[in-house]
């Protein structure tokens, strides 16, 4: 679909480029790629992140995996090992078509499903799952993780007094209330017996190595996927502090602060703590992350003979006013040349958030692009694309939005109300009606947000 909307709405000499650009990232963040070139195996010697491994020494090798990109980073890890898995358990947002390699060892794992961006039941059946599966492990096991974003919503497995609604009804005030991604998971991984450093738990003593997909900006080991196999240097009491900074104590459900508050007091156990004997042999490890795919898009667009710059994968704020930022940049580009001459590619990475006021439906990056439209109204051979590299922004099946200079002036034409969208947080049926919704579908990759600047 990325092709037609390009020609529709882009300068046609560019469209075929632009579309390569947007290609490109998301090539460069293949999950079953960077599994694959992660896991360098020779005879019975394994090398990962720098570290070997010899295989003779382990009893059996296992497997466990959660998020959006599980699937396909199974698909690497059986490309580089296969045989040699014994079984697993993935849990993932969306199962794919069995891979054309794999069906012979498929029979051999656990292939389930969770809710995402709030937890559902199946998320705790297969968080339960993954427990039982590691709880029957032996000493001499090899444990390979794989791990990426959405696992904090899609294995969820709440200590026993908290329901999965109240559960729920945390993480919808979280998303509401523009919390960003590391202090959420802070709250999930004092309520959750697989967050923060969990899964090590359960797998010890067995060697664990963890294989990581970052979702997360600067990609901290502890908050992508709230960290099940590593050790978190938050507490309970910094949980409680998240709950009054946003206001929330009072609405949360009073098991959940009932939780934090026993836990302050020492009365539960905390999450895993650096020096920990069960962190004594991991070894985790970052294959793929944000700042690779804009790194790739930045490469083909010289390729394609734009001017090309990477601002930042560092993007964050709130959502509609990241997006003004951003349409200034194109401002000044179109005003003194300046930081880049036409063609230009300004490539930006992160992840912004948003703030509810209304009940409509968007996501971050649609929100992103609706700001950015009221600033780039006019302006000329001139365009902002969006982009969740997942392929899914917030609960809709769109990715992200295109904007140039004339989105403005065709959502009026139409009868469209671009500031009661935005006030009413309501950006998917605005851009659907303007057809510029980027789909891409589920891309089996997840690291982050990417937004392009194009000055043609």
């Amino acid at each position: 679909m990325l092709p037609d909307l390009f020609d529709k709405w882009l300068p046609p000499e560019y469209a075929g480029s632009v579309a390569r650009i947007i290609q490109s990232a998301l090539e460069a963040s293949d999950p079953r790629a960077a599994v694959r070139k992660a896991l360098a195996l020779s005879g019975n010697v394994l090398q990962v992140g720098g570290q070997t491994l010899n295989l003779e020494s382990y009893g059996r090798i296992r497997l466990v995996g959660a998020g959006k990109a599980s699937q396909a980073m199974l698909r690497g890890a059986l490309d580089a090992l296969g045989d040699r898995i014994s079984g697993g358990v993935i849990i993932a947002k969306h199962l794919e078509e069995q891979p054309e390699n794999a069906g012979r060892h498929m029979e051999r794992f656990q292939l389930l499903t969770g809710g995402h961006p709030v937890p559902n039941a199946q998320s705790i059946a297969g968080a339960q799952a993954l427990a039982d599966f590691l709880q029957q492990g032996r000493a001499d096991d090899l444990v390979i993780c794989l791990i990426s974003g959405g696992a904090s919503a899609l294995m969820s497995l709440p200590y026993p007094n908290i329901s999965l609604e109240e559960l729920q009804t945390l993480t919808r005030l979280l998303l509401s209330c523009g919390a960003n991604i590391g202090e959420m998971n802070t709250l999930r991984k004092h309520l959750d017996r697989v967050k923060g450093g969990g899964l090590a738990r359960m797998a010890y003593p067995a060697q664990v190595v963890t294989l990581i997909l970052s979702d997360v900006i600067g990609s901290p080991l502890d908050v992508i996927a709230s960290g099940p196999t590593v050790a978190d240097a938050t507490t309970f009491a910094q949980a409680l502090s998240i709950l009054d900074k946003y206001h929330l104590r009072d609405r949360v459900p009073e098991s959940i602060l009932q939780t934090l508050e026993s836990g302050a007091k020492g009365e539960i156990e905390e999450t895993l703590k650096p020096g920990d004997p069960a962190l004594r042999n991991a070894i985790h490890h970052l294959v793929a992350s944000n700042p690779q795919a804009a790194g790739a898009a930045l490469e083909q667009a010289k390729a394609e003979g734009f001017n090309a710059l990477l601002l930042t994968t560092y993007l964050q704020g709130e959502a509609s006013q990241v997006g003004v930022v951003l349409a200034s940049i194109l401002h000044q580009v179109h005003a003194s040349g300046q930081p880049l001459q036409r063609p230009a590619c300004i490539v930006a990475g992160g992840e912004t958030t948003v703030t509810l006021h209304g009940s409509g439906r968007g996501g971050r990056n649609q929100e992103m692009a609706l700001g950015a439209s009221f600033l780039l109204s006019g302006l000329p051979r001139a365009a902002l694309l969006t982009l969740g590299t997942d392929g899914e922004d917030g609960p809709t099946d769109a990715a992200g939005a295109l904007v140039t200079g004339e989105t403005l002036a065709r959502s009026l034409e139409k009868g469209l109300d671009p500031q009661a969208a935005l006030e009413a947080n309501d950006s998917y049926p605005f851009f659907s009606a303007l057809d510029a919704l980027v789909v891409t579908g589920p891309t089996g990759t997840n690291v982050n947000d990417l937004v392009f600047l194009f000055a043609f």
